[in-house]
C-alpha cells in the first residue's frame, strides 16, 4: 500500500492530487487531501449572488501556458472557457488623477506601435526620445541578474518604466519592481535584448512571429480565459473528479507537525493524531512549509521563510449604470505606484465580462495591496471598503451608496520573486535531496499563475515517482 498525503486544498493541492492519480502507471493507493480552511480552492474563490459572478481572487487565467487548458480539457470543462469582451477592449492607466489609454501595440509588454507612443500623454517628449535609444544601446554583455526596474530602465528609460510597465506589471505581482527579479519573472525581456540586440526590435520580431503563427493580427484571440460562472467552475469539478477516483477530502484540517522516520512521514492535526504517509506534498505556501520543516531542518526552513509575500484584497462593489457617471468602456485601469494612491488597479467586471452582472447595473472591483506599502492600508473590511470608495470616486466620479459589496482579504498572499529568487529556490531544491519522499507545490517557486501552480503540483508528483517509474521502464525493457 502506498499512502500520498497532500497538505493544502488550493489549485496546486488539488492538481497533484489529480496527476497523482490519474498516471498511468504505479499510481499511489490511497491519496489524501489536506486543507486548513472550510473551502476548496486556495485563492480561487468565486460568490454568485443575486445575478452577480464575483471573484474574490484572480479571474482569469492565460490560455498560452498549456497547463491550464490541459486540465479543463481533461475535466471537461473546456467548451465553459470564454475570452473577455472583444468589444470593449480598452484599457487605461492612471497618470496625474487623470486617466489615459493604454497606448496600443503593446506586445509582452513593449511598445511596437510607434505613432500610439508618440501620442500618448503617458510619457514625456524626453522620455519618448529616450525609449528611442533602446535602438541604439547595444545589449549587456553580463549584466547579472537584475531586477525589472532596472533592465527596462536601462533599455528604455526610467520614465517609460514608472508610467507603463510598473503598473502593467504590478497587476500580475503586487511587486516593487525595484526589487523582482527579472529572471524569475519576464525572462523572455532579456532574451529578446540578447537576440536581437534590444526589447522593441525583440518585440517586434515576436509580433511578426505571433502574427505569422496565428494567421491573424495579435489580439484576435483572447490570451485569457475564464468559465462562464467564474474560476470556481474549475476547482469544482476537479473535486467532483478526485471524489470518482478515490480520493480523501479533507476540510478544516490544520496539520502542525511532521515527523519523519525511515520509512514514513507522521502527519498531525487538529483533527487527527497521526496520518502516516509513504510521500508528502506540501502545497501550502512557503512560510507554513517552513514552520513544519524547521524543528527537523532549519537550513531548508530559512530558505523558504526567506521567500517575502505581500498581502492582498480585492473588493467588489456593485452600482446601478446610472450611478457611474463615467462611461465604462473598457476593461479598467491600472495605477502606478509614483501616484500614491493605496489601490494599484481596478476592473470594470460588468463591461470585461457583461455576463457577470445584471443588466442595468455595473460591477466594479479594486484591488489593495503592493509590496513596500502594506503599513499604509486599514486591512479591516471597513478600511479597505473605504479605500475602495475613495478610489471610485476619485478617478470615476461615483458617490452613490454601492447596491452591494463583497471584500476579500488575502494575507501573505503574494510571492514575491525578488532578486535572488531563482538561486534560493535552487538551493531549496537541493535541501529537498535531505527529504526523500516529501516534494513542494504552489506559487512560491516557479510561477505564481494557475496554469504555473497546476503545473506544480505535476511536477512534485513526478519527482516523488520518478525513481519508481524508471525502476518500472528499467523492468519492461528487460523483459522485451
Amino acid at each position: 500500500m502506498t499512502r500520498l498525503i497532500i497538505i493544502g486544498g488550493g489549485i496546486a493541492g488539488l492538481s497533484a492530487a489529480y496527476f497523482a492519480l490519474t498516471r498511468p502507471q504505479n499510481p499511489p493507493d490511497e491519496v489524501i487531501v489536506l486543507e486548513k480552511a472550510h473551502r476548496w480552492g486556495g485563492k480561487i474563490a468565486t460568490e454568485r449572488v443575486d445575478g452577480f459572478v464575483i471573484e474574490g481572487g484572480p479571474d482569469t487565467f492565460i490560455a498560452i501556458k498549456p497547463w491550464g487548458m490541459a486540465l479543463a480539457r481533461e475535466l471537461g470543462v473546456a467548451d465553459r472557457l470564454h475570452g473577455s469582451n472583444p468589444k470593449q477592449k480598452a484599457t487605461y492607466i492612471l497618470h496625474k488623477g487623470r486617466l489615459h489609454p493604454l497606448p496600443g501595440g503593446l506586445t509582452m509588454m513593449i511598445p511596437t506601435d510607434f505613432g500610439g507612443m508618440l501620442r500618448t500623454g503617458l510619457i514625456s517628449w524626453p522620455g519618448k526620445l529616450r525609449m528611442g535609444l533602446d535602438f541604439l544601446l547595444p545589449p549587456a554583455k553580463s549584466p547579472g541578474e537584475e531586477s525589472l526596474g532596472r533592465f527596462v530602465g536601462r533599455r528604455l528609460g526610467r520614465e517609460a518604466y514608472e508610467a507603463l510597465i510598473e503598473p502593467l506589471m504590478s497587476g500580475i505581482y503586487a511587486g516593487d519592481g525595484d526589487q523582482l527579479s527579472l529572471q524569475a519573472t519576464f525572462p523572455y525581456l532579456r532574451d529578446l535584448e540578447v537576440k536581437h540586440g534590444g526589447l522593441v526590435r525583440g518585440a517586434l520580431a515576436a509580433k511578426r512571429e505571433r502574427m505569422k503563427r496565428n494567421g491573424a493580427a495579435p489580439g484576435s484571440r483572447s490570451m485569457f480565459v475564464t468559465p462562464q460562472t467564474g474560476l470556481a467552475e474549475l476547482v469544482e469539478a476537479l473535486v467532483v473528479r478526485l471524489r470518482k477516483l478515490g480520493a480523501e477530502l479533507r476540510l478544516g484540517v490544520e496539520v502542525r507537525e511532521l515527523k519523519k522516520d525511515s520509512h514514513q512521514y507522521s502527519v498531525f492535526s487538529n483533527q487527527y493524531a497521526v496520518l502516516k504517509a509513504d510521500r508528502l506534498i506540501l502545497a501550502a505556501p512557503a512560510f507554513v512549509s517552513a514552520r513544519l520543516l524547521r524543528p527537523h531542518d532549519p537550513e531548508l526552513a530559512s530558505l523558504l521563510d526567506a521567500i517575502p509575500y505581500a498581502s492582498t484584497a480585492t473588493i467588489s462593489l456593485a452600482y446601478r449604470l446610472a450611478d457611474v457617471p463615467r462611461l465604462l468602456d473598457g476593461y479598467g485601469y491600472v495605477i502606478p505606484r509614483r501616484e500614491g494612491r493605496k489601490a494599484l488597479a481596478c476592473t470594470w467586471t460588468s463591461t470585461k465580462f457583461p455576463h457577470r452582472a445584471p443588466e442595468g447595473m455595473a460591477l466594479l472591483r479594486v484591488f489593495v495591496g503592493r509590496a513596500g506599502q502594506e503599513d499604509a492600508i486599514d486591512w479591516t473590511e471597513e478600511g479597505l471598503l473605504a479605500i475602495a470608495r475613495e478610489e471610485l470616486r476619485l478617478t470615476l466620479g461615483v458617490t452613490a451608496e454601492p447596491f452591494l459589496h463583497r471584500v476579500f482579504i488575502w494575507p501573505r498572499a503574494m510571492p514575491q520573486y525578488n532578486v535572488g529568487h531563482p538561486a534560493r529556490v535552487g538551493r531549496i531544491l537541493a535541501g529537498l535531496e535531505r527529504w526523500p519522499g516529501l516534494a513542494l507545490a504552489g506559487n512560491a517557486y516557479h510561477g505564481i499563475g494557475i496554469p504555473d501552480c497546476i503545473h506544480s503540483g505535476e511536477m512534485a508528483v513526478k519527482s516523488l515517482f520518478r525513481s519508481q517509474d524508471e525502476r518500472t521502464q528499467v523492468n519492461a525493457d528487460a523483459s522485451r
